[in-house]
């Protein structure tokens, strides 16, 4: 299925000031589904962690937040090494962990070649209080529902959008039973 938030991963990937990216958006929107598609399509290796209920990682996070030992902990969770230059690291739930979500700030500050996406339900909302966040060190990508244009094309209906994106609205509408029966 075709996102446009997907062209904005890869220009994100491709930055030479890349910083942590955090995924906002509604539940069930596809923030998981993006992120774990992009790491196939992007990265030879994606490590997902899910901070939902995860005491393991309630644990690693709950020390002082040095990178070193916070990729040795990724590995041994991921039960494989962690390439900085091939691996995209998936933070899914952050906002459970929020020394997690705290961490991105040493992670940008010390190690800004580790590549680490980010997405959370309620994630500007059920922070906890005193959790520092980290402004200014963080990238932000907002996810929507799907658009009309990526409804049509993961319905393969591709030449549809052509029409829409010449404004060709005597075509549109001469065909408007097509997208009607979408």
């Amino acid at each position: 299925m075709y996102r446009i938030a997907m062209e904005k991963l890869m220009n994100w990937k491709e930055s030479k000031r890349r910083k942590p990216l955090i995924i906002e958006g509604a539940r069930q929107v596809g923030k998981t589904w993006l992120m774990k598609e992009f790491g196939k399509s992007a990265y030879r290796d994606t490590v997902y962690i899910n901070f939902d209920s995860n005491s393991r990682m309630s644990e690693l996070f709950a020390s002082d937040l040095d990178i070193d030992r916070l990729i040795m902990g990724l590995e041994l969770y991921a039960g494989r090494k962690i390439d900085s230059d091939n691996t995209l690291l998936i933070f899914d739930e952050v906002q459970e962990v929020p020394r997690a979500l705290a961490s991105l700030k040493y992670f940008y500050e010390n190690a800004p070649q580790y590549h680490i996406v980010c997405a959370g339900s309620l994630l500007g909302i059920a922070l906890h209080e005193g959790t520092s966040f980290p402004v200014g060190k963080v990238d932000f990508l907002k996810l929507y529902p799907l658009s009309f244009k990526e409804f049509l094309m993961a319905t393969e209906k591709e030449r549809f959008t052509e029409l829409l994106d010449r404004r060709d609205f005597d075509m549109v509408a001469s065909f408007k039973q097509t997208y009607i029966d979408a």
